[in-house]
């Protein structure tokens, strides 16, 4: 690549910015399939680690096992922040990239709980949380890397493919599975098969490792170096430099917070919706939403470029707005046309629970009162319910009191056969669904137009996290409050609200996370993002 002279930073060429591009999101694209597979492969990950003989509980735990390493992040985004800002931005990222793959890898070779007991579990979290820490500092770097070698002009269009990386990974960890899950045999794939893919990202490593040994460091950081411009501590400094709080504020909770549920609602939460409360086949459910976030990918790049020419903060502004009007009746959309069958079953006989003492709490293998067991029945078998309280416990079904008093209170498997049973008899059919060619295509159209939302939020973000801080603490202040509010908001979103909605029996219910966050977002962004044309921090650094 092209050097830079002493003390003063050069336009790169157009071969240099191709090589940044392609490299930048290359490793990027590899490391959030390290992060993802585990979310994709989630099911099985329970069953292996995990075991309660409770689903629901074991969907938690993973769920749980999941936000542990989105709960890192900031911590690793203070660590390689630290270290981008001092030592540079090309060698940071490549020890991120080397940590994840090694982690990624790690869980592939694990025992199983059945194995090795409780150390199976603990393994798997602290491979989650080291994780956590390589991808807190990997998206700062990569996107801060590609933002330094671009023209201000074009800046949004460059760094849209690092955010479109990020889409990237997931669809790469869905082709990856469904490639495995073609050349094995059902027996085969949950015996050990389904650790390929972990054990693939060793090789993702390798590739990632070449391309990026190819780059050189960036320009602005070369600049900053030789002029002896490094911060002596970019942690405290991104605490006190003049205007810092306030943008760390605006980009936590205005930016991070809000494109990421947004992402994650689009993608991993329609991918369980499908899997989980619609009962959809795991093959057509992971190959609708894996062409979903395929083509929805070029809104990355579409709305990252759009921003250059009206400024970033529109389209943040606009995605917000049309994801409050849009998330509910595109769920109810996804749900109507994943499973005909089911939500009509859920119109024509819904399921009324009503009596005494019904707490019910999805962390408990077994629940204590007669009516959180009923509770617990029903949301293992994926059943929407309303609750209310009375002195006596009735199921009611299709506006028919079933017999209670028959029900084998003391058999957790016998119960959920019985209860399975008597829905089938109101209509509610319990087999696994492949949807139609047209109700496919719909699914489709609602994701793409969610990944079209989550394009606008996040597709300008890169180049905009860039113009927001001065150069000599840029990789801090950056990627803590962007990892603070991914990992926290976004990352803990499939736990809280797989949460919600097994404690309310409503398929939608966790949907009003997602929708809580983005209001938040929309109202700090509207206070506190800057309108007009991009602008350098060096322009205006209010």
């Amino acid at each position: 690549m092209a050097e830079v002279a002493p003390g003063k930073p050069v336009q790169p060429s157009v071969s240099d910015i191709r090589l940044v591009i392609a490299a930048s999101s290359m490793g990027t694209v590899f490391e959030w399939y390290d992060f993802f597979i585990y979310g994709t492969l989630a099911a099985v990950i329970g069953k292996t680690f995990f075991p309660s003989g409770n689903a629901t509980l074991e969907t938690l735990l993973v769920w749980a096992g999941f936000a542990v390493g989105f709960g890192f992040r900031p911590l690793g985004a203070i660590l390689f922040g630290y270290l981008g800002d001092k030592l540079g931005r090309k060698y940071t990222f490549l020890v991120t990239v080397t940590l994840m793959g090694v982690a990624t890898a790690g869980v592939g070779l694990i025992p199983s709980a059945d194995a090795i007991g409780w150390a199976a579990p603990a393994i798997i979290l602290v491979l989650r949380v080291l994780q956590g820490l390589a991808l807190g500092g990997e998206y700062g770097g990569a996107a801060i890397y590609v933002s330094e070698h671009s023209p201000p002009n074009r800046r949004g269009f460059y760094t849209g493919f690092i955010q479109a990386s990020v889409v990237g990974g997931f669809v790469l960890s869905l082709i990856v599975v469904l490639g495995c899950k073609s050349v094995m045999s059902p027996a085969l794939w949950e015996a050990w098969g389904w650790r390929l893919p972990f054990i693939l990202s060793l090789a993702l490593l390798a590739i990632s490792l070449w391309m990026r040994l190819k780059l050189s460091e960036s320009p602005v950081f070369k600049a900053m170096r030789a002029q002896g411009e490094i911060s002596g501590n970019p942690f405290i400094e991104s605490l006190t430099y003049p205007g810092n709080r306030k943008r760390i504020f605006i980009a936590l909770f205005g930016i991070a917070a809000g494109l990421t549920v947004i992402w994650y609602t689009a993608m991993f939460s329609a991918l369980s919706f499908l899997k989980g409360a619609m009962r959809m086949e795991d093959r057509p459910a992971e190959l609708i939403v894996g062409a979903s976030a395929a083509l929805g990918m070029v809104f990355f790049v579409i709305f990252g470029s759009l921003s250059d020419r009206i400024g970033r903060r529109k389209p943040i502004i606009w995605g917000y707005a049309l994801t409050l009007l849009l998330l509910f009746p595109a769920f109810w959309l996804i749900g109507g046309h994943s499973n005909p069958q089911l939500a009509h079953a859920a119109r024509e006989s819904p399921v009324f629970v009503v009596g005494p003492d019904c707490s019910y709490n999805p962390f408990d293998i077994e629940q204590k009162s007669k009516c959180g067991k009923l509770l617990g029945d029903l949301a293992g078998a994926g059943v929407a319910y309303r609750l209310s309280a009375a002195p006596e416990l009735v199921l009611q079904v299709g506006g028919k009191a079933l017999q209670l008093e028959t029900y084998p209170w003391g058999d957790r498997k016998g119960r959920g056969a019985v209860l399975q049973g008597w829905l089938r008899e109101a209509g509610y059919d319990f087999a696994k669904v492949t949807p139609g060619a047209r109700d496919a295509l719909t699914i489709g159209v609602v994701l793409i137009v969610l990944m079209a939302l989550s394009g606008a939020t996040y597709g300008p973000v890169a180049a905009l996290l860039s113009e927001m801080f001065p150069p000599r603490i840029r990789y801090s202040s950056m990627s803590i409050p962007y990892h603070i509010g991914t990992g926290y908001f976004g990352g803990f979103l499939p736990l809280i609200s797989s949460y919600m909605v097994a404690s309310s029996g409503n398929p939608y219910q966790g949907l009003w996370y997602t929708w809580g966050v983005v209001a938040m977002a929309l109202v700090v962004s509207l206070w506190g993002l800057r309108g007009g044309p991009p602008c350098d921090y060096g322009d205006d650094a209010s």
